[in-house]
Parts: C-alpha cells; sequence; structure tokens
C-alpha cells in the first residue's frame, strides 16, 4: 500500500519483509528487519516502522513496550492508515473493541478503499452485532470486489440479520444467476438451503415452497429438503402432502420420535385410539424400532396401557436394557401408569423367583427367562420406589440386586443416587466410589463419583478422582479450567460456598464466567470461515446462539453462585486475621499472649512458604503458556488477570461485582423469577428504590403468588415507606402508582395475613409468611416458629430441601433466638427423613436406622430432589 511517508527501495525491501515476516509469525527476523530500517538515523522516527515494531512485540508478549512504540509511530505519522490500522490491531489484541473500530475508521479516512482494513472492520461489526455499520461496510467491500462470492454473500446476509429479507432475497438471487452450471456442487446447494430459509423467515411460505420445488435437483441435503417440505405442508394445512412426506422420513429413520409427532399433526389425529391404530402399524412395518413400542404408553390408557407396558418391559427386562427405567419415568406423572407398572414388576419379581418366567400364566412350553432378567427386575424396583420417595423399599431391591450379580457397575451407581436422594451425601459417594473401583477406565463413573464427592464438600478428593484422566505434569484443577469442564466448576463452587471458602468460590465462578466470554470470543475464528465454506445456515444459527449464550444453565448457575456470595460478603466481610487476633490480645494474661506471638508467627511462616510455593506454581503455568503460545495458540491474546481468592473475597464492592453477574440474567433469563429475586436483593443493599419497584414487578409479572417474591414485597414495602418522606416528589410519585395495583391500600401486616391465609398447606408459603410475621412483630416469636415448623400430612412441599432451609433460618437467629425450637424441628425431621445427613444428631451412627418411608408420600420429587 502506498505510504503517507515513503522509504527508499532498500528500505522498502526491509519494510515488506517485516510484513511478511509478521504474516507467517517469524517475529524475531521481523524485529530483525525494523532495528536495520530504525539504525539509520534519517529513519530512526519512521512511524510505520515503528508501529510493526511495536504489533511484533505485542505478539511476542512484550504489551507495554509494544505500545509505547506503536504510539510513537502514530505520533510520528498522523496521517498514515497503517500506523492507525495497526494501533486498531493492538487494541483488538485487548478486546477493547468499540476502540478498535474508531481506529480503524480513522484508517479508512486516509485509504478509504483499503480491502484489509474494511475485511478487520467488518469483522468487528459483526462481533459487536453493529448490524448497520456491518451492513455499509459490506456494501463497501461488494463494490470493491463485485466478483468475489464473499462480498456477494456477506452484503446480503447483513441485509439478512437486518431483517430486510426482501433486498436479502433479491441480492442472494442476483447472485445466483452469476453462477454457472458446472459450479453446482455443495456449496451452491448450501446457497440454495440459506435462500430458502430466508424466504421462510419473510413469512413467504408458498414462495419458500415453490424455490424448494424448483430447486431440488440442486440440493445435495435430501433429508433437510424433505423435512422443509414437510414443516411447510403442515404450516400450510396441506395435510395430504405433509402425511406423504413424513412416511418417506419414517422409512428412512423409523426411530425419530418427531416424525411421528408431526405424522399425527398431518393425519390430524384427535383420539387416543387413533393414534395407538397408527403406532401397531409402524409396529408391523418396522419390528425392530423402538419408538413405535414406546410411544403409545404416552397415550394408552388402563388396560389398554397395562397390555402394551407389559410387553414392552418384558422385553427390556429379557435383553437387560439399563435405561429402561429412566426411558419410562415420564410417565410417572399418572398415578395410574405408577401402580400399573409397580404391580407387573413385583408379578416379575415373584414369579422369576419361583419358575424362572415373568409370569405363572405364561404357557409351559415357552422357554425361560435369564438369569440376568431377575436382576434387572429388581433394578427397575430400587429406581422406581427411589423415584417415589420410598427408600427402605429402593434400598432392599438394591442390595438384593447387588447379592445376585456383585460386579455390575450400575448397581452401585443406583444405591449411590439413592443415598443422595434420601439426603446422606457420604454415603453416596462412598457407593459411587466403590462403582468407580470397579472401572478405573470409564471417564463416566468417574466424573459421577467426582460430582459426587463435591457435594459431600470433598473437594481435593474430587480433584484426585478426576486427575486419573487429566493431563500428566498439570494439576487436575487446572486441566479441567483449560478443558472448561464447567460442570466441575459450578459443583465446587458450590461445595466452597457450603464450607463458607467464600474467596475460592468466586474464584470458580468467575473461571465459569471467562470460559463464556472465551467462547463468544471464538466467533472471530467464523466470520470468515463460515462465507469461505458456505455454511450459511450453521453461521446464521451460531450468531443467535451466541447472542443468547449466557441464557444456559452453567452460566445461570454459577452466576446465582457468585451473587449469594457477594451478597454474604457485603454483609458479613472477611475480616483480616491478623487484625482481629490484634484486637483480642488487649484482655490476654502476658503467659497467654506470649503463646499467641508463637502461634502468629508460625502462622506467617507457613502463610510465606505457600506463597513462595504459589509462586513457583505459577512461574510454571507461565512457562506452559509461553511453549503454548509458541505452539498454535494465539500469539496476541491478551493476558488475563489471575484469579487469587484471598484478593476476590476482599472485593471493594461486592454489590458492583454481583450486577456484573446479574446484569446478563435480566437480559437473557429474563423468565427465571430467581433473576429478579436477586436484583431486588442487590438493589435493596445499594438502596436503589426504583431498581428495587422493577425488580419486583417483573417478578410479580411472573408468579405472583411465589413465597419468595412475598418476602421482597414485606420488605419493599417497609423500605418505601421509612424513605417516603426522603424520596424526591417524581420517584415517590412513580413508586405509588406503581406498587398501588400489588398492595392495594394495605399494610405490610394485612398484606402477610392474607398471604399466609390464602396458602395454609404450603410450607414454603408458610416459611416466608411467618419469617415475615416476627419480622413485623418480634413478639409473635413464637407462633411464627410453631407455624413454619409445622410437618402435617396435608403440608404440601415437605421435602429435604426446604426442611433444610427453614432449619438454616432457625440457627442463623431469623426468627430470634430460639435454641429449643431448633432441637425439636431438627428431632422431627430426622424422624421424618432418617437417612437425611443435615438432620441426624451429632452422636447418632452414619447409617441410618431402617424406616418404611424416607419421604412423605404426595413429595414431588423433581420440585425438591435433583435426580
Amino acid at each position: 500500500m502506498p505510504s503517507s511517508n515513503p522509504l527508499p527501495p532498500k528500505e522498502n525491501a526491509l519494510f515488506k519483509r517485516i510484513l511478511k515476516c509478521y504474516e507467517q509469525k517469524q517475529y524475531k527476523n521481523g524485529l530483525k528487519f525494523a532495528k536495520q530500517i530504525l539504525a539509520n538515523p534519517k529513519y530512526a522516527e519512521h512511524g510505520e516502522t515503528l508501529a510493526m515494531k511495536g504489533l511484533t512485540l505485542n505478539c511476542l508478549g512484550r504489551k507495554e513496550e509494544a505500545y509505547e512504540y506503536v504510539r510513537r509511530g502514530l505520533r510520528n505519522d498522523l496521517r498514515s492508515h497503517v500506523c492507525w490500522h495497526v494501533y486498531g490491531l493492538l487494541i483488538r489484541s485487548d478486546k477493547k473493541y468499540d476502540e478498535a473500530i474508531k481506529c480503524y475508521r480513522n484508517a479508512l479516512k486516509w485509504e478509504k478503499d483499503n480491502m484489509q482494513i474494511l475485511r478487520d472492520l467488518s469483522l468487528l461489526q459483526i462481533q459487536m452485532r453493529d448490524l448497520e455499520g456491518y451492513r455499509d461496510t459490506r456494501y463497501q467491500l461488494f463494490m470493491l470486489r463485485p466478483t468475489q462470492r464473499a462480498s456477494w454473500i456477506g452484503f446480503g446476509m447483513a441485509y439478512h440479520l437486518l431483517q430486510d429479507y426482501e433486498m436479502a432475497l433479491k441480492i442472494l438471487e442476483a447472485f445466483r444467476n452469476t453462477q454457472s452450471k458446472s459450479s453446482y456442487d455443495y456449496e451452491h446447494s448450501e446457497l440454495l438451503l440459506y435462500q430458502n430459509m430466508v424466504i421462510q423467515e419473510s413469512g413467504a411460505l408458498e414462495d419458500a415452497l415453490a424455490h424448494l420445488d424448483r430447486y431440488t435437483d440442486q440440493i445435495c441435503d435430501k433429508l433437510s429438503v424433505m423435512e422443509t417440505w414437510g414443516k411447510l405442508y403442515l404450516e400450510l394445512g396441506r395435510h395430504k402432502d405433509a402425511e406423504r412426506i413424513y412416511k418417506q422420513l419414517l422409512h428412512r429413520n423409523p426411530e425419530n420420535t418427531g416424525y411421528y409427532i408431526k405424522l399425527q399433526e398431518a393425519l390430524q389425529l384427535e383420539t387416543s385410539m387413533d393414534r395407538l391404530r397408527m403406532f401397531d402399524e409402524y409396529q408391523a412395518l418396522y419390528p425392530r424400532a423402538l419408538a413405535p413400542r414406546r410411544l403409545p404408553l404416552n397415550y394408552a390408557k388402563g388396560d389398554e396401557f397395562r397390555l402394551i407396558v407389559d410387553k414392552y418391559l418384558r422385553q427390556g427386562l429379557h435383553k437387560g436394557v439399563p435405561p429402561l427405567f429412566v426411558d419410562l419415568r415420564s410417565l410417572y406423572k399418572d398415578p395410574e401408569k405408577i401402580e400399573i407398572i409397580q404391580r407387573l414388576l413385583l408379578q416379575y419379581v415373584d414369579a422369576l423367583k419361583k419358575i424362572g418366567k415373568f409370569s405363572e400364566e405364561d404357557p409351559k412350553s415357552s422357554p425361560k427367562e435369564p438369569a440376568s432378567a431377575l436382576l434387572w427386575a429388581y433394578y427397575f424396583l430400587a429406581q422406581h420406589y427411589d423415584f417415589l420417595g420410598q427408600t427402605k423399599q429402593a434400598l432392599s431391591y438394591i442390595e438384593a440386586a447387588i447379592d445376585h450379580t456383585p460386579t455390575l457397575i450400575e448397581l452401585f451407581v443406583a444405591k449411590g443416587r439413592i443415598y443422595k436422594h434420601a439426603g446422606d451425601v457420604i454415603e453416596a459417594y462412598k457407593w459411587l466410589d466403590e462403582a468407580q473401583g470397579l472401572d478405573t477406565a470409564d471417564r463416566y463413573i468417574n466424573s459421577k463419583c467426582a460430582k459426587y464427592m463435591l457435594r459431600a464438600n470433598l473437594v481435593k478428593e474430587a480433584e484426585e478422582t478426576c486427575s486419573k484422566f487429566t493431563r500428566e505434569g498439570v494439576s487436575a484443577m487446572e486441566n479441567l479450567n483449560e478443558m472448561q469442564c464447567m460442570w466441575f466448576q459450578t459443583e465446587c463452587a458450590l461445595a466452597y460456598q457450603r464450607l463458607e471458602k467464600w474467596g475460592d468460590a468466586l474464584k470458580k465462578c468467575h473461571e465459569v464466567d471467562r470460559h463464556f466470554s472465551e467462547i463468544i470470543e471464538d466467533q472471530f475464528d467464523f466470520h470468515t470461515y463460515c462465507m469461505r465454506k458456505m455454511t450459511l445456515r450453521s453461521y446464521v444459527g451460531l450468531l443467535r446462539l451466541e447472542d443468547v449464550l449466557r441464557a444456559h444453565p452453567f452460566y445461570f448457575k454459577a452466576a446465582k453462585c457468585a451473587i449469594e456470595v457477594y451478597l454474604r460478603l457485603h454483609d458479613k466481610p472477611v475480616q483480616d486475621e491478623t487484625a482481629q487476633q490484634e484486637l483480642n490480645t488487649e484482655n490476654l494474661a502476658p503467659a497467654e499472649l506470649k503463646k499467641l506471638r508463637n502461634k502468629q508467627r508460625k502462622a506467617r511462616r507457613k502463610a510465606e512458604l505457600e506463597r513462595q510455593q504459589a509462586a513457583q506454581a505459577q512461574e510454571k503455568r507461565e512457562q506452559h503458556n509461553k511453549s503454548r503460545q509458541q505452539g498454535d495458540a494465539e500469539p496476541d491474546a491478551p493476558p488475563q488477570d489471575e484469579l487469587v481468592p484471598e484478593k476476590l473475597a476482599r472485593a471493594e464492592d461486592p454489590l458492583e461485582q454481583a450486577i456484573k453477574f446479574l446484569q446478563p440474567l435480566q437480559t437473557l433469563a429474563a423468565k427465571r423469577i430467581d433473576t429478579h429475586l436477586m436484583a431486588f436483593e442487590i438493589y435493596s443493599r445499594k438502596k436503589k428504590p426504583l431498581l428495587m419497584l422493577q425488580s419486583v414487578k417483573r417478578a410479580y409479572r411472573l408468579e405472583p403468588d411465589n413465597p419468595r417474591l412475598h418476602r421482597c414485597l414485606i420488605l419493599c414495602h417497609g423500605y418505601m415507606e421509612k424513605c417516603a418522606g426522603s424520596l424526591e416528589a417524581p420517584v415517590a410519585t412513580v413508586i405509588q402508582r406503581e406498587l398501588a395495583p400489588i398492595f392495594k391500600g394495605k399494610d405490610a401486616k394485612q398484606l402477610n395475613a392474607e398471604f399466609l391465609a390464602a396458602h395454609p398447606n404450603s410450607l414454603e408459603a408458610l416459611f416466608e409468611g411467618s419469617r415475615m410475621w416476627y419480622y413485623l412483630d418480634p413478639t409473635q416469636q413464637e407462633a411464627a416458629i410453631k407455624l413454619c415448623t409445622k410437618l402435617d400430612k396435608n403440608i404440601e412441599g415437605i421435602c429435604i430441601k426446604n426442611c433444610t432451609v427453614i432449619l438454616q433460618s432457625l440457627k442463623s437467629n431469623d426468627f430470634g433466638p430460639c435454641p429449643t425450637a431448633v432441637v425439636d424441628y431438627e428431632a422431627r425431621c430426622h424422624a421424618l427423613f432418617p437417612y437425611a445427613e443435615t438432620f441426624r444428631p451429632a452422636n447418632s451412627s452414619t447409617q441410618a436406622p431402617p424406616c418404611d418411608s424416607n419421604h412423605l408420600a404426595d413429595i414431588t420429587k423433581e420440585n425438591c430432589i435433583g435426580n
């Protein structure tokens, strides 16, 4: 490119070699050539050479020197597009995309038709979702290179993303007409499918169908064509054509359950009998297919269900299908179906024990079932009773199964799961450890065992377990972080939170947050690749996924944990141990003071030793990262600040840190009430009345009767009453107007009394209502405690999770000091949940006593305990 300050031929040749070395990642050679140019006194301050030297230094990790040289070069040649472009690249490497865009725009002022700058600018604009700017940049690229395929595609896609479908289709159609017939291949096929997708999104379904019919012969992906046909026929009400297509699709893949559902829509089947007849036909057509035998169970009732499920269970137990219960678990929403399945399984067990067949009514000439059939029947019943919360029966059947075949890993995993659901996390992890010992080469069992260890707060043991499958020479925790193993990190964060190791918990949460940031950064690799390879539908899907990435459950769980920890640190900041000990020395005797001083010296020596070991470990990590950079890692990736637990636990403003985790949730997880309840907790501490109002209104719109929302409403009512005089007139008017439909002119005591009267049989509602009762009137402590600790049979929601929350609330003096109530409630919960470790008295044995049921019969387990 022409320079604003041109070099003579010799130096210009060296400058071109610097550019070539940069492109080929030969950075040290590039520095040598830059040094030769700058050694000439005439060109010691040549701006573009200085800028390129800085960019090369950045790739070698010398960030400060890089900025110094690039800025110096820019000062010496402000009219150079090269200097501005290099400065933009340098800032982009630090992820400061907005500033990089400004630099690229400055570069374009001096070289408006520079293709490379325009390409780099378009990459940043699509990354930042500046779609209008992206459209304008793609238009410039299109005008400069109208013969390039990427110019047409990028220009058309810009309009598609802006939802200007008409213009996008005109551009794509014009480009398609430029293609020669000899160029029909997979990439052309993908272009046609993308064009059809744009037509569908525009709402012109008839045009999409006509387009698909016209170009079917040129499309390679026949499955996509057929699925699109079926979808369009259904949406257009052409049921006969849709029926024909879905029958063809089922012929290709009779195991696809989605095709059966769509075929029912095409056939317009309304009654269960019609659906069952359809499945009978497909069972005859595809006797080896599982889907047409499983799906009828969703629609059958009574005797019809008993006949079908009997046949299905017998086949599964005969073959020995381990996930048979998981397959049928969705049927457990219907109590009648639960009873039928239970009766059949008990009948199988009795008959298999006596005669080796599933039923005593089976013909005598029929062959006996394999010995494993009884084993799988035991296994199914154990999971069945565990799901129903009948722990004693579940344990008896899983122990019978282990006695039958003591080498089957699935049995030990199931036993551990039963103990986990019963609340005994220690016993659960022991059985998973036993399972893991049976097959140390099984990564799934290893991961499951580590997860159970983390649930039991055994972080070190979990790390050692995972180390069997991580890279040697690096600690398991670091390697799992490199692999973005987020299930481990979220469980680890929750374990540290339970152990009150706030800094370590926050470190794990921030690591998960960084993983999501890295995934968003990884888009850069696809912006040019996808247009070059014409994977356009996948590319649009990627962009839309990245837009809602932080709505993922992994992020929600980590963000929720981080917010809870930051709220705890705001309420009770971590105190410096040395300062705390100094405060306690005033009243000590000289001998005790001497002992304390010796103890402090030992602690300081130990801390110093740990710091040295940490420094050595950090040095090893840096060497490891440097060696990776010399390999295939990006050389200009900015170094990230090390996450130090001690610093994280002593954050200057915990609430601001919590808000950073909250903001993505408010945008992407706005339909989850937890998001708005957490927002209220933060803003109430920051004393932001309008943001408090916003949070409770959004939560109220989702679940007006939510018990935790009721607590927030009472606290909000009290805050508004207390601060009514200090609020500005417009703010007070807005708050009063917006809260009027919720409070209806009632005071906090009336609202709480009405809430308790409206939900007399909900444990969560009774707990939150009684907690607010005590908050509003501390003289009612005894009555409030009595109300929230009710465990009558007519109370809904009595489960380990809810009872644990109530017990912790009593222990943390939410109802004031009440040691007698704590002991009494713990004893009653232990009688109800004898296996649960939380309610077990300190002097009891590890193993829980036998019990008919570890849960109440009417518990809905999905709402209380994870599977």
